[in-house]
């Protein structure tokens, strides 16, 4: 969250005692703003009310090409960057955003999603937002197929294709928000933690732009509208449109928390958690070229039989290491496995990684799913990494 420039983080300790002052008067300031919008009813005073309002707060909304909205569209898709944007939003037009996940209740309604009732599956939501939106009276539906929050500046999640299968047109919005000295979305972070940080900043600012409506082509599935959405809300962001879901985000997160919560273990006794180090001859070299040189090491060990420009050119276009090692035990990318020779100054592999390898280059030998060892270690962490050793056999052998 923090900025990693010195002279951006000087700027922020001196700014410090300035933001507290100005979060504990704007959280006396919150409390009239939540109440003078549940007071007022939904119409273009309230709106422009509270939009004010939310300028002392620090909120500042902009939109361009607002002509571009269409009144008939009864269905907006927004890219998802913070736990507000329904909000943000909100100032510009009425909307209503479901509650897809936590606890209905005061919470939900305080934070203006609507709540339809529905706890089933999503053909059951979908049925439900059909009955709502055939009704004219009822404020357009304003939905996030991403499902989880980014930082929108990297790439737009997969949308999910349920929000494409309410209506036949449905009108994309690109948001975008900027903030001085802190980072404006965080990945686990709390709407809570969110919401006292944009009181903490001097400023805010929510850039929405209005995309044409865009209709379904004939014969198209709700999977394909959606991927097409996507795009095009990409391109008009200028980011990536990626294969990734918010059940990877969740799976990711759970990954780095495991990370940070395995204890530290001597360098001899943790050859899976130990990181390959730089070569020297890398100094000098661009930031980038030295983080995937050092992503394409951590793939070497694992797959020592494959080239390492290979392995270079994939992670140029996945950026992943997991994404990468995936794709190259599944064959998506082509290449020749390499000698031994090849590899004699790599680091040894291990029983796991070994009958990986010797997997995909064809062998017939079965390893065995529980790979031996010296001794039982006595240590915790030590018996840890044997089993996340023995794990990845099972997986390896699995693959093949």
């Amino acid at each position: 969250r923090f900025p990693t420039d010195g002279f951006l983080l000087l700027a922020l300790l001196l700014y410090a005692p300035v933001g507290l002052c100005l979060l504990i008067l704007r959280l006396f300031i919150g409390i009239h703003v939540f109440l003078v919008s549940c007071a007022l009813t939904d119409s273009v005073l309230r709106r422009f009310i509270v939009r004010v309002m939310c300028s002392v707060l620090g909120l500042f909304v902009r939109q361009s090409d607002p002509r571009l909205r269409d009144v008939n569209v009864r269905v907006y898709i927004a890219n998802h960057v913070t736990q507000f944007d329904h909000n943000v939003i909100n100032l510009l037009t009425s909307c209503n955003t479901p509650a897809l996940n936590g606890a209905p209740g005061f919470i939900c309604w305080s934070r203006g999603f609507m709540e339809l009732g529905v706890t089933g599956s999503r053909a059951e939501l979908v049925d439900s937002l059909k009955v709502y939106s055939s009704h004219r009276e009822n404020p357009p539906l304003l939905l996030f197929p991403e499902e989880a929050v980014t930082n929108g500046r990297a790439g737009l999640l997969r949308f999910s294709s349920w929000p494409f299968s309410i209506l036949d047109v449905v009108q994309p919005v690109a948001l975008q928000v900027q903030r001085p000295l802190i980072t404006v979305s965080v990945a686990d972070s709390s709407w809570i933690t969110e919401l006292v940080w944009t009181f903490f900043v001097p400023f805010t600012v929510y850039q929405v732009r209005w995309m044409p409506s865009v209709p379904r082509r004939a014969e198209e599935l709700s999977e394909d509208f959606a991927l097409r959405v996507q795009e095009l809300l990409a391109m008009e962001l200028g980011v990536v449109s990626t294969r990734l879901t918010a059940a990877d985000k969740t799976e990711h997160m759970k990954r780095l928390r495991h990370t940070s919560l395995l204890p530290f273990a001597p360098a001899s006794s943790q050859p899976l958690a130990a990181r390959p180090r730089m070569p020297s001859s890398l100094t000098g070299v661009a930031p980038e070229d030295v983080r995937i040189t050092a992503m394409a090491q951590r793939v070497k060990e694992v797959l020592p039989h494959v080239p390492l420009e290979v392995i270079r050119i994939d992670l140029a276009q996945t950026n992943c290491v997991d994404t990468t090692i995936a794709n190259l035990l599944e064959g998506r990318v082509p290449f020749f496995p390499e000698s031994k020779e090849a590899g004699t100054d790599l680091p040894a592999p291990s029983t796991s990684q070994a009958a990986a390898a010797s997997g995909i280059q064809g062998s017939v030998a079965v390893p065995s799913s529980k790979p031996a060892t010296k001794q039982f270690a006595k240590s915790p962490v030590e018996r840890h990494l044997s089993l996340q050793e023995r794990k990845r056999a099972l997986y390896d052998y699995a693959r093949r």
